[in-house]
């Protein structure tokens, strides 16, 4: 299949250090590309990775030492680089969060958007209920739980290349944190069980913004000072693969509710169990009592203290190996890709006006990276035109191609090869506008076409022309 996979500008893929959504592009871009899918990045120019970039942004938002307040023209610039570019594709997969539902709505190509964030914060109820139709994955299922109307194609925990990750056998000596500085990540909990149980805490976290910074200077300074804790900034992979393995147990403490958990996942990959929180999708990670155990309170770790030797460790690493690689997820998203795309073509094929539509462009079948169309561009033909303005179904007055959706008939070849399921029969269909498509128009029109008696693409205006 031919896949675009849409980055957000904050940071380069993969990043230079340590975050979530940044990883799970690059090890998902990776996994398609590998697999011999026709794979498009769509990030920040500073990005590295083994498919093709097409760079949003010379450089990431948060690799600029005067990084702007306002993130939304750098938002709107990567929505109007990947609609220029749309047609390439069979799938769109957005990381824009809700920055890229008004995109999934109106692009002519399938999109899929997976939601990486909590989804419980002000403005996002209304937004999912306004985008009630558009494709949406969760990581997790507690994530998703607060909306059961909405249109989700599926729930699929990230993956990591964790095969390859530091790993012991044998409990260490010390608590290990790992994430960022904030209230909601458990830091002062975590000191104070440190304190109670008589354990050196070891913690790797940034510390950017002033909150952190005030939080390092009030909780964990003082920690450091009296022995009880040792700070190691933000490191790299290697040096936190080897802080996970070593460590007796990895807290996770914080009351915020953890829509994925990336830290656990990589701590159980080093064997080395998770003392958390039972709050957001922790417990669907962590099964209590054999990865780890999934607390109330600091009362309740320091017991989980007690018992977290007896955990078999070389058992917690095979669980994590096998139910979070980057294989697992990449073999979910292959199954996203093929059910959004058979519900495009199925949703055109079911619509005369759409069908139709699709007809009159004499576009031919897509067979894959190769497909070639009557215009001469891959897999694209220039829509018919019935009028002087934009095509009703393109939002912001931007004009779309005929194609509603570009269907790989190799979904299950990434080689090219065609399936021979009579899709052909389309290249066989005249070109050209067809009049029954205005005749239809009116009577089938999409919800972002012009109401009746209006000129389409031309707006009504009270006053003289200009």
């Amino acid at each position: 299949m031919r896949i675009a996979l849409v980055a957000s500008p904050f940071l380069p893929v993969p990043p230079r250090a340590y975050a979530g959504t940044e990883r799970v592009i690059e090890v998902l871009a990776a996994g398609l590309h590998r697999r011999g899918h026709a794979v498009t990045l769509f990030a920040p120019g500073d990005s590295r990775v083994e498919c093709e970039l097409v760079p949003t942004i010379d450089r990431s938002l948060w690799s600029r030492p005067d990084s702007p307040e306002d993130p939304q023209p750098f938002f709107e610039l990567t929505r109007a680089r990947v609609w220029r570019e749309r047609e390439r594709f069979d799938v769109i997969h957005s990381h824009l969060e809700a920055h890229g539902f008004q995109f999934a709505r109106h692009c002519p190509t399938p999109v899929v958007s997976t939601l990486h964030g909590r989804l419980d914060l002000p403005g996002l109820p209304e937004l999912i209920a306004e985008f009630s139709e558009i494709p949406l994955v969760s990581v997790s299922d507690n994530q998703r739980r607060w909306y059961p109307q909405a249109n989700w194609v599926a729930t699929v925990h990230h993956g990591l290349a964790l095969e390859s990750m530091t790993h012991s056998d044998r409990p260490g000596g010390y608590l290990a944190l790992v994430g960022r500085l904030s209230p909601e990540k458990g830091i002062a909990e975590a000191v104070q069980l440190a304190r109670q149980v008589g354990l050196p805490l070891r913690v790797a976290a940034k510390q950017r913004s002033p909150e952190e910074q005030r939080l390092y200077r009030e909780v964990l300074e003082p920690a450091v000072r009296e022995g009880v804790a040792e700070y190691l900034g933000e490191i790299g992979p290697p040096e936190r693969d080897a802080l996970y393995a070593g460590a007796l147990a990895t807290l996770m403490l914080g009351a915020w509710p953890e829509p994925f958990g990336l830290v656990a996942i990589e701590s159980l990959a080093a064997g080395t169990p998770v003392i958390a929180r039972k709050a957001g999708a922790l417990p669907e990670i962590i099964e209590h009592g054999v990865d780890g155990f999934l607390v109330d309170d600091v009362i309740e770790a320091s017991l989980a203290i007690d018992r977290v030797r007896s955990l078999d460790r070389g058992r917690i690493r095979e669980r994590a190996l096998a139910r979070f690689s980057a294989d697992c997820m990449v073999d979910a998203y292959e199954r996203v890709y093929r059910r959004v795309v058979e519900d495009a073509r199925a949703r055109r094929d079911g619509d005369p006006w759409l069908a139709r539509r699709a007809q009159s462009s004499g576009r031919p079948t897509s067979t894959g990276s190769g497909s070639v169309s009557a215009s001469g561009a891959p897999g694209f033909v220039a829509a018919p035109v019935t009028g002087s303005g934009p095509s009703p179904m393109a939002p912001l007055g931007l004009r779309c191609p005929a194609r509603v959706d570009q269907v790989a008939d190799s979904l299950e070849r990434p080689d090219g090869t065609a399936r021979a399921d009579g899709r052909a029969e389309l290249a066989s269909q005249p070109a050209g506008p067809d009049p029954k498509v205005v005749e239809l128009a009116p009577r089938l029109r999409p919800h972002n076409a012009p109401k009746q008696g209006r000129t389409p693409g031309r707006r009504q205006r009270s006053g003289p022309s200009r």
